[in-house]
């Protein structure tokens, strides 16, 4: 993957900058997320009784399918250049769009929407997520998605 300056990456707002392989979301993935959280609702777990809903079936937490954004975003082209570090700074906003039935495939799709300076070497990102179900018009989540990344400070040159 491509390390950028701040200036190339200013110059991609606006662009996509990633798109996730496919994953297959299965009934293990659910009712292991299911044991995690505590939330055994039926309609994610119990495949007979969630098959007599409109969905025909289980579907995915939406808190998985969102907590699979970090993931997919491995593949968005936005690092910069002499990073020492990442980390999630949260949501400006998260929308659960349409339920993602287990045995479904999704993936992620990223565009830069801003780039700015917060203080000297760290800087936050804005990536507009989508994402999509396989086969499906309806996307499962939109999100501005906030990271921040610390470079290292510059060394000045002794003159």
């Amino acid at each position: 993957m491509k390390l950028h300056t701040p200036d190339e990456l200013k110059a991609r707002i606006g662009e996509e900058v990633g798109v996730s392989e496919w994953m297959l979301i299965t009934q293990d993935m659910v009712d292991r997320f299911a044991d995690l959280t505590d939330d055994h609702q039926f309609i994610h777990v119990e495949p007979v009784l969630a098959a007599k809903t409109p969905f025909g079936g289980t579907i995915a937490h939406g808190f998985l399918i969102l907590s699979l954004i970090a993931k997919f975003g491995q593949s968005a082209d936005f690092i910069l250049r002499d990073v020492q570090m990442g980390m999630n700074y949260g949501f400006d906003k998260v929308r659960l769009m349409a339920p993602v039935k287990t045995g479904k495939r999704i993936r992620g799709r990223f565009i830069l929407k801003n780039l700015i300076e917060k203080s000297p070497n760290q800087w936050l990102s804005t990536l507009s997520v989508t994402i999509e179900i396989e086969g499906e018009t309806k996307t499962a989540i939109v999100a501005e998605w906030l990271g921040m990344q610390f470079t290292k400070a510059k060394e000045v040159e002794k003159v």
